[in-house]
């Protein structure tokens, strides 16, 4: 039995991976988003299901009230230590916080502070169970501090809350004859050395590198032990190394693929007769292999589909910034109630908090959800968006006359402000059915159905990510200015099927 990469085909970010026992867990940067820190199992590394959220409101709250795209949660690290989870991670703008639960689902600590400081980012904790000592290795963000390229080791209380130094630089990549853009550490125990796995070269177009020392402190040998050779993943580097049951070494990492976001890759690793760790197919990422020796396992993959029932939503979907008590209404049936937020950037998409989200699928697909709008509010509106630094969106919108027309409006990354798409026109039930196909290169072509069969709308949209972050789908409610409750948009039955 094979697999074939990406085992997961949508931004799940600067992946990290973790065995406890038979099961295999694995984290993700998740931003500004929440809730943040996904959360995501396997019984065989290759299909994962997603089973909830470490962060449920990012800290400092109030800082998140709005959306900040590519800030908030960078490169977490997942690791099991003294019979808990544990994950650490870097906010560029704050420092290095930590959470840890006895259970990978919960209930999870507040985020603690670990470090202070201005661009602290991809943090590691290593626990020494052969000398019973903690260290704590990250790299540095110039855009916040100035620094980067290089790679700072602390030795770390044991209780995981405080360093114990100033810090030492331990990897220096400017001292590197063409290393750039050192980040990223994983830091690990093996055969009596210390390494530390930790990408170069960029998101876009770097390598993986590996690192060994017999003192933590260094000095630390390098090796590049993956890159892209004549394969077509770019950038292969970034993740994390896990050691099956059975004694098979693997490592996990992402691929940067523009509004797709960073999609994550499964590599075969072994260990060379020189002691340094053979990634791939010597070295270069592999499309299709054998898969890791372990009991077969069901195909799965993590929850788009959704519902709704009792108007709740599932744990695949993620707000903007931090949620707002009101923002979705619980009821006894079917279908989302979401209310029709009041603000001044309703011309905007993307300064808005109140905007549900989920993951771009990363092959051509078709996402499908029924709209209703019985907001009478003038100005209401409710649509399903394609969310990036640019945006495009369909949906309904409440006139000033009371009527309801379907609109389909977008903005350019360079616009303050969207402009329509297509002509509005009137939709006398206040009813859609709302499509989007995604073709290749992330076109997306809209569509609507008031009755009548599926019509096109307005020309082909080119997703666009921000800068760090893929392009993601998006439910929209929302209202203009004004005084009181401005009702609700009702969305049914979300659906994303392949093209």
């Amino acid at each position: 039995m094979t697999y074939t990469n990406p085992i997961l085909n949508a931004d799940w970010s600067d992946p990290d991976v973790l065995r406890v026992g038979d099961d295999f867990y694995l984290t993700a940067s998740s931003f500004g988003r929440a809730p943040g820190l996904p959360l995501l199992h396997s019984r065989d590394l290759v299909n994962w299901t997603l089973v909830g959220h470490a962060l449920q409101l990012l800290e400092p709250a109030a800082e998140f009230r709005s959306p900040r795209h590519d800030c908030g949660v960078w490169a977490p690290s997942l690791r099991h230590h003294d019979d808990r989870f544990w994950i650490f991670w870097g906010d560029p703008d704050q420092g290095i916080y930590q959470i840890n639960a006895p259970e990978i689902r919960g209930p999870w600590t507040r985020p603690h502070l670990v470090k202070a400081g201005k661009g602290l980012i991809d943090p590691c904790p290593l626990w020494d169970d052969e000398t019973g000592e903690a260290y704590l290795v990250h790299a540095w963000a110039k855009s916040r501090s100035g620094v980067k390229n290089r790679l700072t080791g602390h030795r770390m209380n044991p209780d995981g809350r405080s360093l114990l130094d100033e810090g030492k630089v331990i990897v220096d990549g400017d001292r590197l004859p063409g290393w750039f853009t050192l980040e990223g550490p994983k830091l690990y125990r093996h055969e009596g050395r210390f390494w530390i796995l930790a990408p170069a070269g960029g998101v876009e177009t770097g390598w993986q590198g590996a690192f060994r020392a017999r003192e933590f402190f260094g000095p630390y040998e390098e090796r590049i032990v993956l890159e892209q050779k004549d394969t077509d993943v770019n950038g292969p580097h970034q993740g994390g190394w896990v050691r099956t049951q059975t004694g098979e070494d693997w490592f996990l990492h992402f691929q940067q693929r523009g509004a797709y976001g960073r999609v994550v890759h499964l590599q075969p690793m072994r260990w060379g007769a020189d002691g340094w760790p053979v990634l791939g197919a010597d070295g270069a990422p592999v499309a299709v292999h054998e898969r890791p020796a372990l009991p077969p396992q069901p195909d799965a993959a993590p929850a788009t589909d959704d519902d709704f029932p009792g108007g709740r939503f599932g744990r695949q979907w993620a707000w903007t910034a931090n949620p707002q008590d009101g923002w979705a209404t619980q009821h006894s049936g079917d279908g989302l109630r979401l209310s029709c937020v009041r603000t001044a950037d309703a011309h905007d998409l993307r300064k808005l908090p109140n905007i549900l989200t989920q993951r771009l699928p990363g092959t051509p697909s078709a996402v499908e959800v029924t709209l209703e709008l019985p907001s009478e509010d003038p100005g209401a509106r409710g649509g399903l968006a394609v969310l990036g630094d640019a945006f495009s969106w369909i949906g309904l919108q409440r006139g000033p006359d009371g009527t309801v027309h379907l609109v389909h409006r977008f903005a350019e990354g360079v616009a303050e402000r969207e402009r329509d798409a297509a002509h509005p026109q009137l939709v006398p039930t206040g009813r859609v059915r709302l499509r989007i196909e995604i073709g290749a290169g992330a076109r997306c072509r809209f569509f609507y159905d008031v009755g009548e069969g599926l019509r096109p709308s307005g020309p082909v949209f080119t997703a666009t990510p921000w800068r760090w972050v893929g392009a993601l789908l998006g439910l929209v409610a929302l209202a203009p200015e004004g005084s009181g409750h401005a009702g609700s948009a009702v969305f049914i039955r979300f659906r994303i099927s392949p093209l």
